[in-house]
């Protein structure tokens, strides 16, 4: 396989999928005229300048469980420095176990965000209708100030707009910037949980820090119930352990290794530590995690479809490493404080990637010249000339979960 000869026609295949399409054009310059000659509607007016101690703060994020897990360093830090703000965050359907329980939030709301549903697009003007409802609703809320913290949010900004929200922070991209009050320069090759930070410490006037100090943690957070460790309890059973948990599913099938190769890494990490082995998944990838079982000469628990995210969470939690692809699931793993292998290809891990003690959470990758490309959606009958994760060596994700497992595993208690 020549990667070198791959990678320059993948580069070639981005610059061109990067190339704005007439309708995206028309998209910007529609949203453009429309910032420019709507006003914004009636509502609590706010100071332009000021932001008092008890405002009411709106977080938008309408992605899945990774993005959303690297939003809570953040609602950390503005709980921390404004004690008195009322934080609501309006997040997908899909994403709002991640909040649940967490002290930082006083309300979570939400909305079937338009693109990221994962179900089939619904066209003509069915967002802008979505859009107006959800203005009208969150209007009555009063918020003082909306916080965009996708990027590329066009659809949150305007969201924000029609809300008639005063402070309306994100990223000075071309289709939000015209919505925003305030727009941050883009920092590409900064850490998402980084760039929400940053966005958060603009909120005007920026207040004085209280509590903890600057050696604040701004670990992950995910909150675990009662129930969750009693589902976790009762589907390990009582096997002692050590378990290892490798989740092979990703959201995008140009992200996934290997069945036969995860197969492998289960069955020499099961022969090398005794530990055993556990198959997580959605229901949506039962067929997945068995068709690694079934090319494993181990037998692993599989767990595929039988674990909600509290649930699967607490599985993590008592398991001394967790491997699998980028993904949602292994970003879960880091913030239950499980060590983690995890394998990029068209993600940036820079960006995206775990976020923690990197002796404690690996990044792979193949190292290819046209990796990252920041596009997931590849045809399935072209993945083979994307190799960027399914060519990683197994080698390379045995060497380090050896180490990992060396250093942070304890397999020996």
């Amino acid at each position: 396989m020549d990667l070198e000869a791959i990678a320059a026609r993948n580069r070639a295949r981005t610059q061109a999928k990067n190339r704005r399409t007439f309708r995206q054009e028309a998209r910007l310059a529609l949203l453009r005229l429309y910032a420019r000659l709507a006003p914004v509607p009636p509502g609590h007016p706010g100071d332009p300048g000021q932001l008092p101690p008890d405002a009411r703060i709106l977080a938008i994020r309408p992605d899945h469980l990774g993005d959303v897990l690297f939003t809570t360093p953040g609602l950390r830090a503005l709980r921390r420095s404004r004690p008195q703000a009322h934080i609501t965050a309006l997040v997908g359907p899909w994403a709002a176990r991640v909040l649940q329980g967490n002290p930082d939030v006083d309300e979570v709301l939400t909305c079937p965000f338009p693109g990221f549903t994962r179900q089939p697009k619904e066209g003509g003007f069915a967002p802008y209708r979505l859009l107006n409802d959800y203005a009208k609703k969150l209007r009555a809320y009063r918020f003082e100030a909306a916080l965009i913290l996708r990027s590329d949010h066009w659809w949150g900004a305007l969201l924000a707009h029609r809300a008639a929200i005063p402070h309306r922070l994100g990223t000075a991209c071309p289709e939000t910037a015209p919505f925003l009050t305030l727009a941050l320069p883009p920092t590409p090759d900064c850490h998402e949980v980084a760039r929400n930070l940053a966005l958060i410490a603009a909120l005007p006037p920026p207040p004085p820090i209280v509590g903890e100090g600057p050696g604040v943690r701004d670990d992950l957070a995910f909150y675990l119930s009662d129930a969750d460790r009693a589902c976790a309890r009762r589907l390990l059973g009582d096997a002692p352990g050590p378990w290892i948990a490798i989740h092979p599913g990703a959201g995008a099938p140009v992200k996934r290794w290997r069945p036969e190769a995860w197969a492998q890494v289960g069955d020499t990490l099961a022969h090398e530590t005794g530990a055993q082995v556990v198959l997580t998944g959605s229901s949506s990838e039962i067929a997945l995690c068995q068709a690694v079982a079934a090319r494993m000469r181990s037998t692993p628990l599989i767990l595929a479809g039988q674990t909600d995210l509290g649930a699967l969470a607490a599985v993590y939690a008592r398991c001394r490493l967790v491997l699998g692809p980028d993904s949602g699931p292994l970003h879960l793993a880091v913030a239950m404080g499980t060590p983690t292998i995890h394998l990029y290809g068209p993600a940036d891990p820079a960006r995206f990637g775990p976020w923690g003690d990197p002796s404690r959470h690996r990044v792979v990758t193949l190292g290819l010249g046209c990796s990252p490309c920041h596009h997931l959606d590849w045809p399935e009958a072209e993945l083979e000339e994307h190799p960027c994760v399914w060519a990683i060596p197994l080698e390379r994700v045995l060497e380090e979960a050896r180490d990992v497992l060396g250093t942070h595993g304890n397999l020996s208690s």
